[in-house]
C-alpha cells in the first residue's frame, strides 16, 4: 500500500471500473425481518465473513438467511476477470480452489478529507497494494494464505520485467491474474479485491482489534507512532499498521503485520457478538461490500456452497506463509530497488500448494545410527542433583558434568535433607523407571528408588559411595547441538497459523 508510481509505464491506459450501488434486502417479504440462525452458526460464519473482506472469506458465508446471502452477492462489484483467457495458456486445475486477493490502493472514490484522515495520499490511478494467494484445499478444511511482496521483480506478460504490483495498473484484474499464474504456476479460480474503505469499515464494525509489536514503529507518513507492546486499534490505525513499511525488513515485515491483522479480525469475530445482531450485520454489509470486487463466477450459489463446506473452519485451520526471498536489495535496470525471490524454494512452495501438501511440515527425523527406538538419550532426561554427603561442592560438580553430557538439569544443586546418605540414589516417579535405570548406569554403585511424589523428573542424591560419573558415549554419526539458525530454503517456508498470529 504505497504511493509509489506503478512502474516505468506510468498511468497511461490505467485500469478503472464503474462501481455498482447495492440495494438493501427487502424487509417487507415474509415476516418483515431477516432470519438469524443459531449462535454457533453465526459465530462460525460471521468469523469467516469478517476475515474475508481482506482475504477471500468475505464470500464464504454471511451466516444468515438466503435473503442476506443473496443481497450480499448482489452488493458485490463484479468484473469479467477470466474472459478471453485461453485454458491452454493457463496452469492446470488441481482440485483445490485458489483465490487471488488484491488490496487496491485506489483513492478515486475518496474525498481529500478521507485521504488525509487515513494518511493514504492522493496519488491517482490504482495499484495492487497487497497481493495474496489464498488456497482452499480439496477437502475444504484448510486455508493457506501466501503473501506476495508488491515489489517482487517478475516478468509481466506483454509488458516485460517490472514489480508485480504494476501488472494491475497496466491491465487491471486480468493482467494481475495472468502475471501471478505465470509467475507461480498456480491456477487462479476466483478473484477478490478490496480497497481502503472496505478495510477500515470491517475493523470498525468489529469495534477495533488488538495488534502487537515487538518493537516501536514511528512512521510520520502513515501517521503511525506505536510503542512496542499490545494495542487496541480502530479501522484507520489498523490500516496504517498494515500499510507501513517503516521497519527493518520493509515489505516483508508489512506482510507479517497484514497476516496478524487478518488473524485478529477473525479471532475478534469468533469471540464476540459484534455481527450477531441483524441490524448491525445489515449496516456492516451495506457499508463494506461496496468496496469489494469479485469475478463473475462468485454468484450466490457459489458463495452458499463454499459457506456450507467451510462451516467448521477455525483459527487453527488457517496457515500463513510468504514467498521466499533471496535478495531484498535488487537494483533494477531503471535504478530503483526491488525484491528477488528464492526461485528453487518458491517453486517448491507453489508445488506444495498445487498438491495440497501442508507447508512447513517437518520431515520425519532419520533414526540416529546405533540407537534403538526405545533407548533414551541425555536430552530426554530432566534431572536435579542433591548432595547427601558432608563434602561441599559435590552437587555443583555433578551439575556441570550432567550439563556437559547433554542432560536437562532443571535447577541448581542443593543439599539433601540427610547429609549421611550411604548409597547414591536415582529417584524417579511411577512412569520413569526406564529413565532412572539409564541414569544409574552412569553412577557406579547407585540404586534406583521410586518416589510417588515425582512426575517426569529424576533426582540424583549423591551418597558417600559416589566415586565418579561415567557419561554415555556419543552416538555414532550424531552432531553437536548448535545454536538455532534462521530458516533456510532447505527448511521450507516459515509458516504460522491464525491462532499463533493473534496477541496473547
Amino acid at each position: 500500500m504505497s504511493d509509489d508510481d506503478a512502474g516505468r509505464h506510468g498511468s497511461t491506459g490505467e485500469f478503472r471500473r464503474e462501481r455498482s450501488s447495492p440495494v438493501p434486502p427487502d424487509r417487507s417479504k415474509r415476516s418483515g425481518r431477516i432470519t438469524v440462525p443459531s449462535a454457533t452458526v453465526r459465530r462460525r460464519r460471521n468469523g469467516l465473513l469478517v476475515m474475508s473482506v481482506l482475504s477471500v472469506l468475505v464470500l464464504l458465508a454471511s451466516g444468515t438467511s438466503w435473503a442476506i446471502t443473496g443481497w450480499m452477492s448482489g452488493s458485490l462489484n463484479r468484473f469479467d476477470v477470466f474472459g478471453g483467457m485461453a485454458d491452454d495458456d493457463r496452469p492446470e486445475e488441481t482440485g483445490g480452489l485458489t483465490f487471488l486477493v488484491i488490496g487496491s490502493d485506489s483513492r478515486e472514490e475518496m474525498n481529500s478529507e478521507d485521504q488525509n484522515a487515513l494518511s493514504v495520499g492522493s496519488t491517482p490511478g490504482q495499484r495492487s497494494d497487497t497481493i495474496m494467494l489464498v488456497r482452499l484445499n480439496h477437502e475444504r478444511d484448510h486455508l493457506t494464505v501466501v503473501g506476495i511482496p508488491r515489489d517482487l521483480w517478475v516478468d509481466i506478460p506483454g509488458e516485460g520485467e517490472d514489480k508485480i504490483n504494476a501488472a494491475y495498473a497496466f491491465g487491471g484484474p486480468q493482467l494481475a491474474v495472468r502475471t501471478v499464474e505465470s509467475t507461480t504456476g498456480v491456477r487462479i479460480d476466483h478473484y477478490v479485491e478490496v480497497d481502503f474503505n472496505g478495510f477500515v469499515d470491517v475493523v470498525d464494525a468489529l469495534d477495533g482489534i488488538e495488534v502487537c509489536l515487538p518493537e516501536a514503529i514511528d512512521d510520520p507518513k502513515a501517521k503511525l507512532n506505536m510503542e512496542a507492546g499490545t494495542h487496541r486499534v480502530d479501522g484507520a490505525d489498523a490500516l496504517a499498521f498494515a500499510r507501513t513499511r517503516a521497519t527493518a525488513r520493509g515489505d516483508l515485515d508489512r506482510i507479517d503485520r497484514q497476516q496478524q491483522v487478518l488473524s485478529a479480525m477473525f479471532d475478534k469475530a469468533l469471540s464476540s457478538r459484534t455481527l450477531s445482531d441483524p441490524g448491525k450485520l445489515t449496516a456492516f454489509l451495506d457499508s463494506s461490500l461496496s468496496s469489494v470486487t469479485v469475478d463473475e463466477g462468485m454468484d450466490t450459489s457459489a458463495i452458499n456452497d463454499l459457506a456450507y463446506q467451510m462451516r467448521e473452519m477455525d483459527l487453527s485451520n488457517v496457515t500463513f506463509a510468504q514467498v521466499p526471498i533471496s535478495d531484498m536489495d535488487h537494483w533494477t535496470p531503471r535504478g530503483d530497488v526491488a525484491l528477488l525471490w528464492d526461485e528453487p524454494a518458491a517453486r517448491e512452495l507453489f508445488a506444495d500448494i498445487n498438491a495440497d501438501r501442508p507447508l512447513g511440515e517437518p520431515e520425519a527425523e532419520a533414526e540416529e545410527p546405533g540407537r534403538e527406538d526405545s533407548e533414551p538419550v541425555p536430552g530426554d532426561v530432566r534431572v536435579r542433583v542433591f548432595n547427601g554427603t558432608a563434602t561441599p561442592g559435590l552437587g555443583a560438580q555433578m551439575d556441570n558434568r550432567l550439563v556437559e553430557a547433554g542432560f536437562d538439569v532443571t535447577d541448581e544443586a542443593e543439599n539433601w535433607s540427610d547429609r549421611n546418605v550411604p548409597t547414591t540414589e536415582v529417584r524417579y516417579g511411577p512412569e520413569d523407571e526406564e529413565l532412572a535405570a539409564y541414569m544409574a548406569q552412569m553412577l557406579p554403585g547407585s540404586e534406583t528408588v521410586e518416589d510417588q511424589t515425582l512426575e517426569g523428573d529424576l533426582q540424583v542424591v549423591i551418597g558417600f559411595n559416589h566415586t565418579t560419573f561415567e557419561p554415555p558415549a556419543p552416538v555414532e554419526g550424531a552432531v553437536a547441538e548448535e545454536e538455532p539458525q534462521e530458516p533456510t530454503a532447505e527448511d521450507g517456508p516459515a509458516t504460522t497459523t491464525a491462532a499463533e498470529n493473534i496477541c496473547t
